[in-house]
C-alpha cells in the first residue's frame, strides 16, 4: 500500500490536474490534456495494472440506470444511483471481466472519447487480436510504462510528494493494492469474494496479497472482541465513609460493601473469594432484604465505586454460558472453604443458586448472580 497521506495528496493532485502541470517533450509536443487526464483517473480510480491501462478498448465505459444501459452521454451519468462500467479486456490472470467504477473516472474517459481522433486498429500483443485501443493518439497505443514514467512523476511534482514513501519507490502496481486494501477496510467493506471480483482474480489467494487489513481497522476489530472485558467484570463497591472517618473500621466494624445485587459481601479480599461468583452464606454476607442490609443502603454518606474483578475460566464459562457452567462451578465449590471458615456443604447452601449480577465497564448486567 501506498502510505495514506501520500496516496490523499496524489488523489487531490490528479483531481485538480492543470495544463501547466504536464510535461513538455524536448520538441514541445505533449500528450492532449484530455487524455492526460484519462489515464490519471484510470490509475487513481480504476485498481487496474499498467498493460491493462494501456490495453483499454475504446468504448470500455458503459452507464446504466436501474439495470438499464444509458444511451450516449447524457446529464443523467451524474444522478447519484447512475452505475458506471468498465470493460477491462483479457488479462494475465483471467478473462475480460467488468467492473462498477467511481463515476468521475467515466467521465474523465468520455471526455477523452469526445475529442479523441480516429485511430487506426492495432494489434493487441496478449491477445493478436486488432483492436481500436482507447489511449491511442498519433497512430500509436501509449506505453505501459508512461505511468511509472511520466504519470507518477507529473503527480508527485504536483503534490509536492516524495519519491518514495515508509514501504518503498511509488510504483503503478502499488496503486492497485492501495485501492483493493481501501475497499477491504472501507466502513461498508468488500468482502474478498467481492474484491476477488473486481480485481479480476482467478482465486481469493491472488485478492489476498492484495488486501492488507490497515492498523484501524485492525484496532477496531480487537476492541470489539473485547479481550479484557472478556477476563474482568465490575461489581459496584459502597464505601461507608461514616465508619472510615469514625475510627470504626479500625476497630473491625466493616466499611466496604459489594454489592452481589441479592446482598452484600464484607470480606476485604473479595476479588480473592472463590466464593464471590457462587456466594453462600457466610458470616461475610449480608442479605439486601435485612433490616441491617436496608439501614445500610439508606445512608446518604455511602460512596459508590466500580471494582474490576478477575475472572477464573470457570467463573468466566459461568457468565458466558449456559446453566451446565454455573452448576459445574456449583460442584466444584461445595468443599471449598469460604472465607469466614465453613464450606457451603457445612453451612447448608442450597443445590440451585442465582448467580451475582456482576456488569461489565459498559454498564450491562451479565447473566449471574450469587446464590440465596
Amino acid at each position: 500500500m501506498i502510505s495514506d497521506d501520500i496516496w490523499a495528496k496524489l488523489l487531490w493532485a490528479g483531481l485538480n490536474l492543470e495544463s501547466a502541470d504536464l510535461f513538455v517533450s524536448g520538441s514541445g509536443h505533449y500528450y492532449p490534456m484530455e487524455l492526460v487526464r484519462a489515464i490519471t483517473m484510470t490509475w487513481l480510480f480504476a485498481g487496474l495494472r499498467s498493460n491493462e491501462i494501456a490495453r483499454l478498448r475504446a468504448g470500455c465505459i458503459r452507464w446504466q440506470h436501474q439495470g438499464k444501459p444509458i444511451p450516449g452521454d447524457s446529464q443523467q451519468v451524474l444522478a447519484e444511483d447512475v452505475v458506471c462500467l468498465l470493460d477491462v479486456p483479457a488479462h494475465k490472470t483471467g478473462t475480460a471481466f467488468t467492473k462498477p467504477v467511481d463515476p468521475l473516472l467515466g467521465q474523465a474517459i468520455s471526455a477523452w472519447q469526445a475529442v479523441r481522433p480516429e485511430q487506426p486498429k492495432a494489434a493487441d500483443r496478449r491477445t493478436g487480436e486488432q483492436v481500436d485501443f482507447l489511449f491511442s493518439i498519433r497512430a500509436r497505443a501509449i506505453s505501459s510504462t508512461y505511468i511509472n514514467g511520466t504519470i507518477i512523476p507529473m503527480l508527485r511534482q504536483k503534490a509536492g510528494v516524495p519519491a518514495s514513501d515508509v514501504r518503498g519507490v511509488i510504483t503503478s502496481h502499488r496503486a492497485r493494492s492501495t485501492i483493493a486494501s481501501q475497499l477491504y477496510n472501507a466502513k461498508e467493506p468488500m468482502t474478498l469474494f467481492e474484491l476477488q471480483a473486481w480485481l479480476g482474480h482467478r482465486s481469493p489467494e491472488s485478492t489476498q496479497h492484495y488486501a492488507k487489513i490497515s492498523p484501524s481497522t485492525l484496532t477496531k476489530a480487537y476492541k470489539d472482541a473485547g479481550y479484557f472485558a472478556r477476563n474482568t467484570r465490575t461489581i459496584e463497591v459502597l464505601v461507608d465513609r461514616e465508619a472510615v472517618a469514625s475510627g470504626a473500621a479500625a476497630a473491625g466494624e466493616p466499611w466496604q460493601h459489594y454489592d452481589l445485587g441479592h446482598g452484600f459481601c464484607t470480606y476485604s479480599f473479595f476479588e480473592q473469594c472463590p466464593h464471590r461468583m457462587a456466594c453462600a452464606r457466610c458470616d461475610f454476607y449480608t442479605p439486601k432484604q435485612s433490616s441491617k442490609g436496608q439501614l445500610l443502603e439508606a445512608k446518604d454518606n455511602l460512596q459508590r465505586m466500580l471494582a474490576s474483578i478477575p475472572l477464573t475460566d470457570d467463573e468466566r464459562d459461568a457468565v458466558d454460558d449456559g446453566q451446565v457452567a454455573p452448576d459445574r462451578l456449583l460442584d466444584r465449590l461445595t468443599d471449598v472453604p469460604t472465607p469466614a471458615g465453613p464450606t457451603p456443604r457445612q453451612i447448608g447452601a442450597p443445590a440451585s443458586a442465582t448467580f451475582l449480577p456482576l456488569i461489565n465497564a459498559a454498564g450491562r448486567t451479565g447473566d449471574c448472580g450469587g446464590c440465596g
